[in-house]
């Protein structure tokens, strides 16, 4: 299950942090022979870590029943690896030689040999085949079925509070299959709660920005409140628009003209197209042509109570308005998945990639990689690799808890972000000036101190930690080739010696107190429902900013597709072409004065009043060259401009 990446509205998360299956993402999961179980080929990750002997309460009953998928491996594994890398590497002659959907398919899918071999195997084993797509076959059945299909007993085990089903031992399919099986999800239920209900809500209750507000860095200082850093500060700006972030950001003339760009995130906002042409009218973007956006939904929507279906309505809606007011001209693709649970998502992400429904995907959802399971990680790297070799980048925000310990107690980064198969976007604290100048970034941290009772001093300042960019380096997945020599071995090797993934690559405005405007239709406190606006950050914000900023750059090479970015944006390391953001950009401390609704919509239950320190992302440190808060740094001028071709 996953959760939405949350937007940061207050300072803190306001979405409850789901549960949820993730990936590994490593490059895949061969198949290994079973030495206790001749004649099969083990399904490496699909015994849970969680599935101890201690935590074991027994075999699952007979009758009980089991939803599983069995993901195809393909015709060529490796190859489907080697080329997704040969063509998304600007050194390799096979840069840019992507396939279509078809051709992708065609020489690396399963064949329908393999398919009707799998599903043979299955049905003799008393499951029923449910569903068969280009990905995995779908299967129902009870526990017996199931076990005599791979090779293990189902057992029933302790996970903190809970009891969930899970694998004794990792499953197997029969070798006579000769490789055609990637991995099988479904096996374990954690943390499945399913919910009957499957109509989409209403949207959430109104959330409005109190002020005073700058109208752009600086512009109205907090006179009567206290120094900090020894100095008198800014209030927060009301929330930048497109004009100033195509500046900030090095847009030029460019739009997005031509380029395609999809958005993915769980159900669908049932008033987005008023709200995105509402506010493109109000803040002077170019107004929605018809059938620029198009959404592409699943008929039935599942678990809308468990996965706050409605809080999902705002991340659309900030993700298709941060997307249209930097690349304007661009066509942009929503495709909502029928929950927020894995099997979904992934089904929303494939539709992009076997129908090629754009060539750049903005993902602002995550979990933090503790939750992880390798076989999930498979199918979605699977995924990942296919979109590469068809000319398709994804982009997934790293995450809005910093180092991750004040939200869990370890650290560590998030996921999907930490795959090598996709680009992971930080954050950052933008300063946008007068006439729409940029004036310098941080690393986003923030920490929180609140007036004091006499309004004469800031309350234990500089106060706690409360949100800030994901990023660090990954327990599980291995460095990538792109990162050598431009990410210091004090980051790729803090886990182990032999390096690894760290995340971010990349990095775009996050910080709320410097963020976005956004419009939305929200349910007033009378029950109405009317159009608001309101300021929100996140990475969930930098996802979109980014993916847009690609839109540009693909355009300036001629509509060429950028595909998977990651060598080109490392390629570009330690030129003009990125800000390099640092912590400390002014030299002395930054901070903004917030003041907010106590109740988050009216002064009814009074005002807060509180100081939010800039560059505090926890035990992440935005330093010159590459680091673990912005990666190579955020796009400058010249970053669009440098994808031209020659």
């Amino acid at each position: 299950m996953r959760s939405n990446r949350a937007k940061v509205r207050a300072g803190v998360s306001l979405a409850a942090t789901l549960p949820m299956l993730a990936g590994a993402l490593a490059i895949g999961i061969p198949a290994a022979h079973a030495v206790d179980n001749p004649g099969r080929d083990t399904l490496a990750g699909t015994k849970p870590t969680w599935a101890t002997t201690k935590a074991d309460k027994g075999a699952t009953s007979n009758a009980a029943q089991v939803s599983a998928r069995v993901y195809l491996a393909g015709r060529d594994a490796a190859g489907l690896a080697a080329y997704a890398k040969a063509v998304s590497d600007p050194a390799s002659a096979a840069y840019g030689k992507y396939l279509s959907d078809d051709q992708a398919q065609a020489r690396f899918g399963a064949s329908p040999a393999q398919v009707k071999a799998v599903k043979s195997w299955l049905e003799s084993a008393g499951l029923k085949v449910t569903g068969t797509t280009r990905h995995y076959v779908s299967v129902t059945g009870d526990v017996a079925a199931a076990e005599k299909a791979f090779g293990t007993q189902l057992h029933n085990y302790a996970k903190g509070s809970k009891t969930y089903r899970a694998p004794q031992k990792s499953a197997s399919a029969p070798e006579a299959l000769d490789g055609a099986v990637l991995t099988v999800t479904g096996l374990d239920n954690a943390p499945h709660r399913a919910s009957a209900k499957d109509q989409l809500p209403p949207p959430d209750a109104v959330f409005k920005n109190a002020g005073p507000f700058s109208s752009y860095y600086g512009s109205n200082v907090a006179t009567t409140l206290p120094k900090a850093y020894g100095k008198k500060i800014p209030y927060a700006v009301q929330g930048y628009t497109g004009k100033q972030l195509r500046a900030a950001y090095g847009a030029g003339g460019y739009t997005g003209k031509g380029v395609r760009i999809a958005i993915t995130d769980a159900y669908a906002s049932p008033t987005i197209a008023y709200d995105a042409a509402t506010y493109a009218k109000k803040h002077g973007d170019a107004g929605w042509k018809t059938g620029q956006l198009r959404q592409v939904l699943p008929g039935t929507y599942t678990k809308t109570e468990e996965c706050g279906a409605a809080g999902w309505y705002g991340e659309e809606t900030l993700d298709v308005e941060a997307v249209h007011a930097v690349a304007p001209a661009a066509q942009v693709t929503y495709v909502g998945a029928a929950s927020c649970y894995d099997d979904d998502l992934l089904d929303s992400l494939s539709k992009i990639v076997d129908n090629h429904l754009a060539d750049i995907v903005s993902n602002s959802w995550g979990d933090i990689e503790a939750n992880q399971t390798p076989d999930l990680a498979a199918a979605y790297d699977q995924v990942f690799q296919f979109g590469a070799v068809e000319g398709i980048g994804f982009y997934f925000s790293s995450g809005d808890n910093g180092d991750e310990v004040a939200n869990t107690g370890t650290k560590q980064v998030d996921t999907p972000a930490n795959s090598a198969w996709v680009t992971a976007v930080g954050g950052t604290s933008l300063a946008v000036g007068k006439g729409d100048k940029y004036l310098w970034e941080t690393g986003w941290g923030t920490e929180k101190a609140s007036l004091s009772a006499d309004g004469k001093s800031w309350t234990d300042f500089p106060g706690a930690f409360t949100s800030g960019a994901g990023g660090g380096t990954s327990a599980t997945v291995a460095e990538p080739f792109y990162q050598k020599g431009v990410v210091p071995d004090a980051l790729a090797k803090a886990n182990n010696a032999g390096g690894n993934r760290v995340l971010p690559d990349i990095s775009a405005i996050a910080d709320p107190n410097t963020g976005f405007k956004v419009g939305q239709t929200q349910t007033l406190a009378n029950g109405s429902q009317a159009y608001s606006e309101y300021r929100i950050g996140g990475t969930s914000l930098a996802a979109p900013v980014i993916a847009a900023v690609q839109g540009l750059a693909q355009e300036a090479r001629g509509g060429k597709a950028l595909g998977f970015a990651n060598p080109s944006i490392y390629a570009k390391y330690g030129t003009k072409v990125y800000h390099d953001v640092t912590d400390n950009p002014t030299g002395s401390g930054l901070a903004v004065a917030r003041v907010d609704f106590v109740n988050g919509f009216d002064a009814t239950d009074g005002l807060a009043t509180s100081v939010r320190s800039l560059g505090k992302d926890s035990s992440l440190k935005a330093v010159k060259g590459y680091d673990d808060v912005t990666g190579v740094g955020s796009p400058a001028n010249g970053y669009v401009q440098s994808y031209r071709r020659h």
